[in-house]
């Protein structure tokens, strides 16, 4: 059952969410043509153009075949976590992590190198389909080549300025552009194809093959061309949980695919009939006039909208990562109210756009550009491979030696990609990987550092029999209200409750120890949110469940309590939180620099009372000196 995005009752729904995953999910992927057959023509010599051409078509629309509509459509997407998808939902469905849920194992790191990865890919992908699309100025007014990284920047700037508008906005807008997109890619290569009809021979797959055993020392450049097709098929299950696996293979099988198929063979038949631009193939298969200035003006509008895939990914990514505790707390905004899914992550969304326009300042061209694209999205393929053997073996209970084989089929591909592409690390690979490895530094000190924490203050336990005889203490003043401890152990007792009576030699008539727990799916339904019991003299537990794609909301608890038999008045409550204060030079299993670095995360990280949303009127917060 999908919870993340409502069931379509009616084919007017099912075309919007149809139209919204074209806007959405298939733009990066969709604007691959604008580059895809220019860098793989380059990898060959000019004398070779005319004839490599086949082969390299060979190569594109059977890689499309094999990664996406095989590997992605049939496999990957049916990986759903109650209808949401991305890495984390292969993490929780392949129980990675199992055993380890305060800690990292081998599979937990897999994964968050699969989820850096992202991040990286999220960055470069803006960068590389604007600028190509920019480019094509200089095929239609020559000398102006100067304007291209200036105008490029502006473009990301406007689209990085609209994202708080939503997926639903700039799904309604860029929906029905990118549908007159792909009709128009179809219609160009379909001419073009009608024209040289030879061009089909490259459905055969020996020609691919043929290629590339006849050009041993190409065959890393061309792989790594090829990669170029299919960049952004992550997007298609990290924003699953948008719009459904229903409205993404629909749009992928009927629109799509065959939009992609036409033109890549229409820019090839175009090509062989000895009229196409090595330069610029995807714009020369149009007719000098008013048709090359409107397919220039759409492919620019295709590139805007191409960035939207990874940016509306990378937020569900990052709020899993927080809600799962992989990640400092971000400010997390909802733009949609009928899809839970939909949101924005302003600090997520400055970094991404810092990074995009720096990029492009640097590398200036997207052939530049196309040299630090593909480690990132061949590594986040191969975590997304291994991760799917688990989900296949441990959720849908297929035998081993199955799955095994399956999944090695996928590896090898997979494999091939990837290290076709590690020679582009000192052409400009560095980069994706540099950003990968920052936020697996993140993510892997943010959960080292919440372990420790999490360890040393509820090393030494006090019970709840305990908590019954210092509450019933004739040393202990109890006085009216009711107060609210936040509790990381469900079965502990808060230490800024035992701080508080130390302090104070006081407690209020009632007492709630309110524990948040994520569990891993993404949305946890109303009957299973809440669970109260009395733990005797005035004191109750509260265990609160929420899925990583929800956002807790304590003050809407706290009515829920009351409504349990609590004796509260939610005006009176007064909530009380620690609040770390790190200190290093201890003994915690951490690198020194992790220490610091934990330490800087958790000063700027988002306050516990603010993303908990609670009236900053009825809280109190206590120091916490932790020493790692």
């Amino acid at each position: 059952m999908n919870t993340s995005s409502p069931a379509p009752q009616g084919k007017t729904a099912q075309l919007a969410l149809g139209l919204g995953a074209l806007g959405v999910v298939f733009g990066d992927i969709g604007t691959s043509p604008l580059y895809t057959i220019r860098e793989c023509l380059h990898a060959l010599p000019p004398a070779e153009h005319a004839v490599g051409v086949l082969g390299v078509l060979s190569l594109i629309v059977w890689s499309l075949i094999m990664v996406v509509s095989v590997k992605y459509t049939q496999f990957v997407l049916r990986a759903d976590n109650r209808g949401e998808g991305g890495i984390f939902s292969l993490l929780a469905l392949g129980r990675l992590d199992r055993g380890v849920r305060t800690g990292l194992n081998a599979g937990t790191i897999i994964v968050l190198i699969g989820a850096a990865m992202l991040c990286g890919e999220a960055v470069i992908t803006p960068a590389i389909t604007v600028l190509g699309a920019v480019e094509g100025i200089k095929l239609v007014w020559p000398g102006v080549e100067h304007l291209v990284v200036p105008l490029s920047c502006v473009i990301l700037a406007a689209v990085f300025t609209f994202q708080f508008r939503g997926t639903k906005f700039i799904g309604g807008i860029f929906g029905p552009v990118m549908l007159l997109w792909f009709i128009t890619l179809g219609g160009f290569g379909l001419w073009r194809i009608i024209e040289t009809p030879m061009v089909l021979k490259a459905l055969n797959p020996l020609l691919g093959l043929r290629l590339l055993f006849s050009h041993p020392q190409e065959v890393g450049v061309l792989l790594g061309s090829v990669v170029l097709a299919f960049t952004g098929v992550e997007a298609l299950y990290a924003d699953m949980g948008h719009f459904g696996r229903r409205a993404i293979v629909r749009d992928w099988y009927g629109i799509v695919l065959p939009g992609l198929t036409l033109n890549y063979f229409g820019q090839g038949a175009y090509f062989l009939s000895g009229h196409g631009s090595a330069e610029n193939p995807f714009l020369s298969i149009a007719p000098e006039g008013p048709l090359r200035y409107g397919l220039l003006a759409l492919s620019v509008l295709a590139a805007i909208i191409a960035s939207q895939a990874l940016i509306s990914g990378a937020y569900s990514l990052i709020r899993q990562a927080i809600q799962l505790g992989y990640f400092p707390r971000l400010t997390v905004k909802h733009t949609n109210p009928d899809q839970r899914g939909q949101i924005y992550l302003p600090l997520i969304n400055i970094a991404l756009a810092i990074g995009s326009i720096t990029t492009v300042i640097e590398f200036k061209s997207s052939s530049a550009l196309a040299a630090a694209y593909g480690i990132a999205v061949t590594g986040t393929m191969i975590v997304t491979t291994i991760a799917l053997y688990f989900v296949m073996y441990r959720a849908w209970r297929w035998p081993a030696g199955r799955a095994a084989v399956i999944c090695s089929l996928f590896l090898i591909v997979d494999l091939a990609f990837f290290s076709a592409n590690l020679h582009k690390f000192a052409d400009g690979g560095w980069l994706p990987v540099a950003i990968a490895l920052g936020v697996l530094a993140v993510m892997v000190t943010w959960k080292m550092g919440k372990s420790e924490i999490f360890r040393r203050i509820y090393a030494n336990e006090i019970t709840e029999d305990e908590l019954k005889r210092i509450a019933s203490s004739k040393h202990v003043t109890r006085v009216r209200g009711t107060g609210v401890f936040m509790a990381g152990n469900p079965t502990g007792t808060p230490l800024v409750l035992l701080h508080h009576v130390k302090a104070n030699k006081v407690l209020h008539e009632t007492i709630v120890l309110l524990s948040i727990i994520t569990e891993e799916v993404p949305y946890v339904v109303a009957d299973e949110r809440l669970e109260v019991r009395e733990i005797g003299e005035g004191v109750w537990r509260a265990l609160a469940r929420y899925g990583y794609m929800e956002s807790p909301d304590v003050s809407a608890l706290i009515e829920d309590i009351g409504e349990r038999g609590v004796p509260l008045k939610p005006s009176e409550a007064t909530y009380y939180f620690n609040r770390e204060m790190i200190i290093t030079g201890g003994d915690a299993r951490m690198w020194e620099w992790q220490k610091h670095f934990y330490g800087f995360l958790s000063r700027n990280a988002r306050q516990a009372r603010d993303y908990y949303h609670l009236p900053p009127m009825q809280i109190i917060e206590v120091g916490l000196p932790i020493q790692l």
